[in-house]
């Protein structure tokens, strides 16, 4: 069975390392205390270098993978949880860099340059995914040479990596809902311990009920909390989680439909179909179909 990191640290983070600094830089890996479901008033740029598993953006559900590339904006709870062997312990998965709003906002004052980068940051209200394979070769350079540098020299390697983002037209905006709307401290640690089992237990038979008493709470309760704190109601969340999982299975050309199916989750095959085709716009065979499409011309190129 994949481990995950369980979660019992108060989900504000509070980053008191700025140190007069006007960003910080930081790496660790997996597992590690930073990873669990959490919000902050910085934005932060987030690489994975190893692991694959699932990210938890706002209420948006994907998958990540070694150059994986995301933004998120102040307050816009977020999590990656790898999926690994037991025992095993990934040294280094994450570079990021984390930024407030004073700092571009006071730096707008004086450098107009700066203004150009307002366009990123309101779409990283919602999460961003950078598509671009070049840009996220070129951010990983970028990240680099921020971390092996201080003072001025750090803060022009970061602006040159934030104007390529900016110029960046391959990207999607993950959430539907913004931070205002679910970074409430209380909630998210709440929210946060039912993430962590809904995510041991989705490809089981799981009921909101199972849920709800987990949490000690009735499921009338449950089900109101859930939907207000996570922005989705519990069956349409454990459904994006399953048909997340799906496509991870389907990519890998492995396994056929009807196993994917029910490893994912589904108990049926047309409930299967139906919430893929709902979800994806496409029926699973011809996901399948584009992603091998998508690797032979990245091959070719």
């Amino acid at each position: 069975m994949p481990r995950t990191s369980k979660v019992t640290d108060p989900s504000y983070e509070l980053m008191d390392d700025h140190e007069g600094a006007s960003l910080i830089y930081r790496q660790h890996g997996f597992p590690s205390p930073l990873v669990r479901w959490h919000f902050h008033k910085e934005y932060e740029l987030h690489l994975i270098v190893a692991s694959a598993g699932k990210v938890f953006i706002g209420d948006y559900i994907g998958n990540f993978a070694p150059d994986t590339l995301f933004l998120t904006g102040p307050n816009l709870p977020h999590n990656w949880i790898s999926q690994v062997g037991p025992d095993e312990v990934v040294g280094k998965r994450d570079m990021l860099v984390n930024f407030t709003d004073e700092v571009l906002e006071e730096g707008c004052q004086v450098f107009a340059e700066l203004t150009q980068l307002a366009p990123l940051l309101a779409r990283a209200r919602y999460g961003v995914e950078f598509r671009d394979p070049a840009l996220i070769k070129e951010s990983r350079q970028l990240l680099q040479r921020i971390a092996d540098s201080r003072g001025m020299s750090r803060l022009g390697y970061f602006f040159i990596l934030m104007e390529q983002l900016a110029s960046c037209d391959d990207y999607q905006l993950l959430s539907t809902v913004t931070s205002s709307q679910l970074a409430d401290e209380h909630n998210v640690e709440r929210i946060n311990r039912a993430v962590d089992y809904i995510f041991q237990h989705y490809a089981q038979d799981l009921s909101q009920n199972d849920v709800a008493e987990h949490l000690g709470m009735t499921p009338t309760y449950f089900s109101r909390f859930f939907k207000q704190a996570a922005g989705r109601g519990f069956v349409e969340f454990v459904n994006r989680l399953r048909v997340s999982k799906s496509c991870e299975l389907l990519a890998k050309g492995e396994l056929p439909v009807t196993e994917v199916c029910f490893e994912s989750g589904f108990s049926n095959l047309s409930n299967f179909n139906r919430r893929f085709l709902q979800l994806k716009g496409m029926t699973p065979s011809d996901y399948r179909s584009l992603v091998t499409q998508r690797l032979t011309e990245q091959n070719r190129a």
